[in-house]
C-alpha cells in the first residue's frame, strides 16, 4: 500500500457497482466530517452526535443539488476503522456516485486502496490481524458454514485460542530471562519440568488446530471432488443424482462427455465442486482424446476421485488399472460400483480378491490402497445409495476427530504460522534434552512466541499486511 497513510482522509463506494436502488459512499479520517459538512449544508454534522443518521441533500461548488441521501454519522474511536466514518447512502445509480466521489476528492479525500479501511481497523487496534481476514472471508463465504467459521473468527473466538498460547508461554519466558539476568549466580527461577508440561499441553492444543485446517480450508474453499470412470459407466447419471437435476447428458453412446462439467454440491454445510470428466479409455478421435487428457489433469488437481465403474461390463482386473493410473499421493478415493440392479450379488471380494488383501477389509495394490468402508454400490438410475455416497463424501472430509462448533483454522497463513510455533517448542524440548543453557532455550520460546504473534499481527510487517490487505475489495 504505498500511497497508505493514515493522516489521509479516505472515500470509496463501499456496495457493488452497479444499478441498484441505494450505492454507500464510506468516507474516514480525520477530515471525514469536514468533508461531509463541505457538501451536505442541511445539517451541521460536526455538532451532531456519534451514530445519528441525517436526511439532506448533497450540493456540488456551484450549489446544484446532485442526490437527496442519508448521513450515518460514526465519530471515531466508535466506528469501524476507529477514525471519524461518514457513510453515505445514495440512490444507486452509477452517475450519481461517480459525481459524488469526485466532489469529495475536490474536497480533500483520496481514493482508498483495497482493504485500506480494514488495514486502519487494524493498526488502530479495532481488531487484531486474524479478525482482519476474517472480514475477507465473511465477504466471500457461499455457504452456512463458512458463514459460521467467519463469523466465530472476526468476532475473536481464534484470536483468544492463540492469545491464550502466548500468555502461557511468555509467563514462562519472563522467569527463563529473569534467569539471564542472575547468569553468574547460577539461579533458576523456571522449573523445567513445569516447562516440559506445559510445551506438550501447548503442542497437543497446536495439534488439535492444524488438524483442523483441513475442514477449515475445505469449508472455506469448497473439495475439488472429481468423478471419473471408463466410458458409459453412468457418471454422468451419478452427478445428476447427486445434484437431483438434469445437469449432464445421458447417453448409451459411449464418449458422450468430452469435456468436463463443473457443478457445486452443498452438503451439510461442505460445498463439494464436483466435476465429471471424460471417460477414461484409449480415445478414437482427437477431440475424445483431449477430454481424457483433461480428465488425468483434473484428478491431478483434486482431494477427492469418486472411480465410477459398471458392475456388468469391467473386469476386476481394468477396475484396478484404471485406480492405479489415477492414483495420486495423498487423493481420497471412493470407489463407486454403479447398475447394481443388474448384478445385486456385486461384492468388493470380487474386485479385490482377498489373496491381495493387506488387512481383512482392506486392498492394497502397489503404492495404492482402496479400505472396504469407501466401496459404494448404487443404481444411479434409480437414484438408490446416493444418499450414503453423499454421506461418505462427508465422511472424507470431516473427520471425527473436529467438530464444526470448536475453533477451526481455515487460513493458510495461519497454519504456516502454527507449523512454525510448534516447531520452534519442539526445538525448546529438544534443547532442554540436551542440556542447552538457559539462553538457547529462551531464543526458542522467543522464536514461538514470533511466529504466533504473526497470527493475530502483535508481530508484524509492511510487506505481510500488503500482502493481506491486496486481497481486499475497494470500499473495504
Amino acid at each position: 500500500m504505498a500511497n497508505s497513510n493514515l493522516s489521509d482522509t479516505i472515500v470509496a463506494l463501499a456496495t457493488p457497482s452497479g444499478v441498484g436502488a441505494i450505492g454507500v459512499i464510506r468516507l474516514s479520517g480525520p477530515e471525514a466530517i469536514r468533508i461531509a459538512d463541505d457538501v451536505f449544508p442541511s445539517k451541521e454534522l460536526a455538532a451532531q452526535a456519534s451514530h445519528t443518521l441525517h436526511v439532506g441533500t448533497i450540493r456540488n461548488e456551484q450549489g446544484r443539488v446532485l442526490d437527496e441521501v442519508v448521513m450515518s454519522l460514526f465519530k471515531g474511536p466508535r466506528s469501524y476503522t476507529g477514525e471519524d466514518v461518514v457513510e453515505i447512502s445514495c440512490h444507486g445509480s452509477n452517475y450519481i456516485l461517480q459525481e459524488v466521489i469526485q466532489l469529495l476528492l475536490e474536497q480533500g479525500a483520496r481514493l482508498a486502496e483495497p482493504g485500506e479501511y480494514t488495514m486502519r481497523a487494524f493498526l488502530n487496534g479495532r481488531m487484531d490481524l486474524s479478525q482482519a481476514e476474517a472480514v475477507a472471508d465473511l465477504i466471500a463465504s457461499s455457504s452456512a458454514s463458512s458463514h459460521k467459521l467467519a463469523m466465530q473468527q472476526m468476532r475473536g473466538g481464534f484470536s483468544s485460542e492463540i492469545q491464550a498460547l502466548r500468555q502461557k508461554l511468555i509467563d514462562f519466558a519472563s522467569l527463563i530471562e529473569l534467569e539471564l539476568d542472575f547468569g553468574e549466580e547460577d539461579v533458576e527461577f523456571a522449573d523445567r519440568d513445569d516447562l516440559r508440561d506445559l510445551i506438550h499441553k501447548l503442542r497437543q492444543l497446536m495439534q488439535q488446530l492444524l488438524d483442523s485446517f483441513r475442514l477449515g480450508n475445505a469449508i472455506k474453499n469448497g473439495v475439488t471432488t472429481v468423478i471419473a470412470g471408463r466410458p458409459n459407466a453412468g457418471k454422468s447419471t451419478i452427478l445428476n443424482a447427486l445434484l437431483n437435476e438434469e445437469r449432464a447428458i445421458v447417453s448409451e453412446i459411449a464418449g458422450t462427455t468430452r469435456d468436463v462439467i463443473e457443478e457445486v454440491l452443498n452438503i451439510q454445510g461442505v460445498q463439494f465442486r464436483i466435476v465429471d470428466t471424460a471417460g477414461i479409455r484409449d480415445a478414437e478421435d482427437t477431440i475424445e482424446a483431449m477430454g481424457v487428457a483433461r480428465t488425468l489433469e483434473k484428478v491431478k488437481q483434486s482431494s477427492l476421485l469418486v472411480y465410477v465403474f459398471d458392475v456388468i461390463s469391467t473386469q476386476p482386473e481394468e477396475v484396478r488399472a484404471d485406480l492405479e493410473r489415477l492414483y495420486q499421493p495423498g487423493l481420497h478415493i471412493i470407489v463407486v460400483a454403479n447398475k447394481m440392479d443388474l448384478n445385486p450379488y456385486t461384492k468388493f471380494e470380487h474386485f479385490f480378491p482377498q489373496d491381495e488383501v493387506g488387512g481383512e477389509n482392506s486392498i492394497q495394490h502397489s503404492s495404492l490402497s482402496i479400505e472396504h468402508s469407501n466401496w459404494v454400490p448404487v443404481s444411479a438410475i434409480n437414484k438408490m445409495n446416493i444418499p450414503y455416497l453423499k454421506e461418505k463424501l462427508y465422511e472424507a472430509v470431516v473427520s471425527e476427530k473436529v467438530s464444526l462448533d470448536e475453533t477451526i483454522v481455515t487460513n493458510a497463513r495461519h497454519y504456516q504460522a502454527l507449523q512454525r510455533a510448534d516447531q520452534s517448542l519442539a526445538d525448546v524440548l529438544k534443547g532442554m534434552d540436551q542440556g542447552v543453557t538457559s539462553d538457547f532455550v529462551a531464543m526458542d520460546i522467543r522464536q514461538s512466541l514470533h511466529h504466533l504473534g504473526e497470527i493475530t499481527g502483535e508481530i508484524s510487517t509492511d510487506d505481510l499486511l500488503g500482502n493481506i490487505f491486496a486481497n481486499f475489495c475497494i470500499g473495504k
